[in-house]
């Protein structure tokens, strides 16, 4: 067994905790300090980031506890099935609500 590909590893998982948490302080951010314009639109927003970065959290520990099970057992590892949720929730959630704080702003 290679320690390198173990070590790889852990550094992945630690980068994926560092972005969840990331997502999580911007939410808790957004909730306390976007005080202008609807406040749905501020929970709305706080909350998915919020969500989005537990999610990652967790998907992060699963990829990494699957992965060091593969390089223990020297079997190949599976595909990050956790990607696409979480780009759409960092994409299109913060667009959807610029569009909407910049209708409300128009009005």
């Amino acid at each position: 067994m290679d320690y390198r590909f173990l070590l790889a590893n852990e550094r992945t998982f630690l980068a994926y905790v560092r972005t969840a948490l990331a997502l999580q302080v911007a939410g808790l951010g957004v909730l306390q300090f976007l005080t202008h314009g609807h406040s749905v639109v501020r929970y709305g927003l706080g909350l998915v980031l919020v969500l989005a970065g537990s999610y990652l959290g967790l998907a992060g520990y699963r990829r990494f506890r699957s992965n060091e099970a593969s390089i223990r057992a020297g079997v190949d590892m599976g595909p990050a099935g956790s990607v696409t949720l979480l780009v759409g929730a960092v994409v299109v959630v913060p667009l959807a609500a610029a569009l909407v704080l910049a209708v409300v702003a128009a009005l």
